[in-house]
């Protein structure tokens, strides 16, 4: 039977339910994956987890399709959907039991790198112990057992990123599994923080498994089915009705990532993006093959990267179930940059940032009315490992810096800000990280003239100045330092991010995606990418200008280079 005769199949065999109780019963399962969430913040280890807020979580059916799911990575929560069906492959439903929780990493079919560690678990019916669920954490955990403490930036196969996981049960009938969690203890150098962090995603899901057993208490499990069976029905509707008044046609667009890791050759990028016939598809052919380094990326995670731009522009602003995404296909070979498989590197995987926005590349070409121009391009990231100077004790710390979005058809571009593929997620408040690290942060500000010209200019970037307090290791994971920002409409690039080694001295140095010993008393600075601009520069209201001369986004000289503003006017 085809999917559409058997979703029509399925609709004929739903009980009638009220719009009202739909609703009801969608709010209730909403508000109990945001309650997992808050869970486990409260309860994480890691400042990635607690603070960062690098993860996602989200509520599935019987059938492991997606009812529910809590703010956090927009690319993990489309992760999540990949992962659950692989795990549930290779452990088989019928080998799971009530209080069992299943870790999952082996990143093909984890649709991530084995530091995003996911935690799936049945929910069952405490009477008759009938299955009608399941509940999924995602979240990034800082060591377990790679060649490298941190991050591995070049590695060249999967055995050297990791302890790998393909679906193992770390508690059995509500009891840890001893030898397990031992294992995980003696392959990690931060095992406290690790195991806090993997008691923290289990809370996590007993919160989930709990409310979604007083939801179907509440009100009967024949009336939850059937709302559940509506709100899909209602969201693959609204996809549907969303893509017809969408432009139709198909636009392709190129960009270049840095490199992969090993090599400084440029790693190239291509996707066609295609509106017809009510799908949307995307496809990565005309990508580089896999390469080398670890920024080949899990099928699984180039899906979740479309869901982000198909969501965008289809259904934004309604709860996402999996209803929504049944109109969306992506196609990427296996063996490409898009479809890694065993035993391709696949740990750096900032791939993926960059390929949310090439999406939006090709879109612009059929709707340039709709979308910005580029964000700074990328997510700047940086790290340090080593030994803290206060306690000895081993640290591993990371941040995403902000950078500007692009302007937009109708208003300039916001910034600083977290990358767009970044949500809801923070950078790592400074209090923190000089708390647990040898970093001592001197500056961080707004960088002026950092946005790209346009009537419609580009959000700003920052610059941040990093002193060293101890010995260790920095890491700086950014992928778009050569390239610049694509602008719209005749509006102007910007500049890619610069991440700035040892400035001021001979040792000065440009970094991309490295690793490099740093001593006390060095430095590095960071300087990120703002928004490219949209329109033509000429059409800028002067008003604008001055105003952003005024606050230090735009200097006088570009005011009266650029645009042509006399400021004593």
């Amino acid at each position: 039977m085809s999917d559409a005769g058997a979703r029509a199949a399925a609709t004929a065999t739903v009980p009638a339910v009220d719009g009202a109780t739909v609703e009801v019963v969608r709010s209730y399962l909403a508000a109990a994956a945001d309650e997992m969430r808050s869970t486990l913040i409260r309860t994480a280890f890691n400042p990635v987890i607690y603070e960062v807020l690098d993860f996602g979580i989200s509520i599935y059916d019987e059938q492991a399709r997606l009812v529910a799911e809590a703010p956090g990575l927009t690319r993990f929560l489309g992760a999540n959907d990949y992962s659950l069906k692989k795990g549930l492959e290779y452990v088989g439903v019928e080998n799971l039991d009530p209080g069992d929780v299943v870790l999952l990493n082996y990143p093909y079919w984890n649709a991530a790198h084995s530091y995003d560690a996911t935690l799936f678990a049945p929910v069952f019916l405490p009477d008759d112990e009938t299955l009608v669920g399941f509940v999924c954490v995602r979240a990034h955990w800082m060591d377990l057992g790679a060649k490298d403490p941190g991050y591995v930036l070049d590695s060249t196969d999967m055995h050297q990123e990791g302890l790998i996981f393909p679906g193992t049960k770390v508690f059995r009938r509500g009891e840890p599994v001893h030898d397990v969690h031992e294992l995980i203890r003696f392959n990690s150098r931060m095992p406290e923080v690790v195991l806090g962090d993997l008691h923290a995603q289990v809370s996590c899901l007993r919160t989930g498994q709990r409310r979604i057993v007083d939801v179907v208490e509440k009100f009967g499990l024949g009336l939850v089915r059937a709302s559940i069976e509506r709100f899909m029905q209602l969201g693959e509707q609204a996809s549907l009705e969303a893509i017809a008044a969408l432009p139709q046609g198909s636009w392709t667009a190129v960009d270049w990532m840095d490199d992969d890791g090993i090599t400084d050759e440029p790693v190239r990028l291509e996707v066609t993006v295609t509106i017809a016939d009510g799908t949307f598809t995307v496809d990565f052919a005309g990508s580089s093959p896999m390469v080398r380094g670890p920024v080949n990326l899990p099928f699984g995670a180039t899906i979740a990267c479309a869901r982000v731009a198909f969501k965008a522009f289809t259904t934004p602003f309604e709860p996402t179930n999996a209803g929504h995404m049944l109109p969306l296909i992506v196609k990427a070979e296996p063996g490409s940059l898009f479809h890694a498989v065993y035993p391709a590197a696949t740990f750096t995987q900032w791939t993926g940032n960059l390929a949310v926005e090439l999406i939006y590349k090709a879109l612009a070409q059929g709707m340039p009315d709709r979308l910005a121009a580029c964000s700074g391009g990328d997510v700047p990231g940086f790290m340090m490992a080593g030994a803290h100077p206060d306690t000895g004790t081993f640290f591993a710390i990371s941040n995403n810096d902000p950078i500007g979005w692009g302007g937009t058809p109708n208003h300039d571009g916001a910034g600083p800000l977290n990358h767009l593929c970044q949500t809801v997620a923070h950078s790592t408040p400074i209090e923190v990280l000089e708390a647990k690290s040898g970093m001592l942060f001197e500056r961080l500000e707004v960088r002026t003239d950092s946005g790209g010209a346009g009537k419609h200019r580009g959000g700003p970037g920052i610059r941040r100045d990093i002193r060293f307090v101890s010995d260790g290791e920095f890491l700086s994971v950014i992928k778009k330092t050569r390239s610049k920002p694509w602008a719209l409409d005749g509006g102007q690039q910007s500049e890619p991010t610069q991440v700035i080694a040892f400035p001021g001295t001979a040792r000065e140095r440009r970094l991309s995606t490295r690793r490099i010993a740093v001593a006390a008393g060095e430095r590095v600075t960071l300087l990120t990418a703002g928004g490219a601009g949209h329109g033509p520069v000429a059409d800028r209201d002067p008003n604008l200008v001055r105003r952003d001369v005024a606050e230090g986004i735009v200097s006088a000289a570009a005011a009266s280079d650029l645009y042509g503003v006399d400021l004593d006017d």
